[in-house]
């Protein structure tokens, strides 16, 4: 199947604002979501406990920087979003939580311009699953990390697959069910149907080998439940 295009994947998400905005609607379809939320916030403060300055990567509606602003306040804050109309909402949530500076940039973190080496914190919250091939992984985990200060932290909260057919078999079997006893049959295909248009997920050890190949000191494991996952790494 041709995946969805960037524009189709922006399109999505401009329609979508109000959903994205409630995280007990943004989120029903991701298993432990606020569970994650809590984890990647809560280490991203332990981990940089001066931190000064936050990167929401796909930032949506600002719910994982809200988030990070409870955990440490007045953060300068920097939401990137493909979607504008996301961007301003959470541009108008964010602002009124933090005496920080807050900056949006609208685009693809691929090719936005942003300074290295100025982040204490980066977090992507269900964004990662849009990156492509291997090499698309790479170049972006390998931006990532120059963004962060040294000593920073890049934390993930995301789907995943896992690396052993027969398991990651398993785990989507579990997911459908999971889906059909929130909505039904016809909520489980139309979820399934869209990440397999939309998204390529890759396995929680893919991503942690990539993060120590692109320099990372360490990498930690938070949560994982069937094909969701919590985890980060540290420069």
């Amino acid at each position: 199947m041709k995946k969805s295009t960037i524009e189709e994947i922006k399109e999505r998400f401009d329609n979508d604002v109000e959903r994205f905005s409630n995280l007990e609607t943004g989120q029903v379809a991701t298993i432990d979501a606020t569970i994650s939320l809590e984890l990647i916030t809560e280490a991203s403060k332990r981990i940089v406990p001066n931190a000064a300055t936050v990167l929401d990567v796909g930032c949506g509606a600002g719910n994982y920087t809200l988030k990070m602003l409870s955990k440490v306040p007045d953060l300068n804050c920097t939401l990137v979003d493909l979607s504008l109309p996301m961007l301003n909402r959470a541009f108008e949530r964010v602002a009124a939580e933090t005496n920080g500076k807050v900056v949006i940039k609208q685009g693809d973190i691929r090719e936005i311009d942003l300074e290295e080496n100025s982040f204490d914190i980066i977090l992507a919250g269900a964004v990662l699953h849009h990156l492509r091939d291997d090499q698309d992984w790479e170049t972006t985990f390998a931006k990532l990390f120059k963004l962060l200060k040294p000593g920073g932290c890049l934390m993930i909260s995301d789907l995943i697959t896992q690396d052993t057919e027969l398991l990651n078999n398993y785990t989507w079997q579990r997911y459908g069910e999971y889906l059909e006893g929130i909505g039904g049959a016809e909520y489980r295909q139309k979820v399934l149907d869209y990440i397999e248009k939309e998204d390529s997920p890759r396995s929680m050890n893919y991503q942690l080998d990539l993060m120590k190949k692109v320099g990372f000191s360490k990498v930690e494991i938070l949560h994982k439940n069937m094909c969701f996952g919590a985890f980060g790494g540290i420069k």
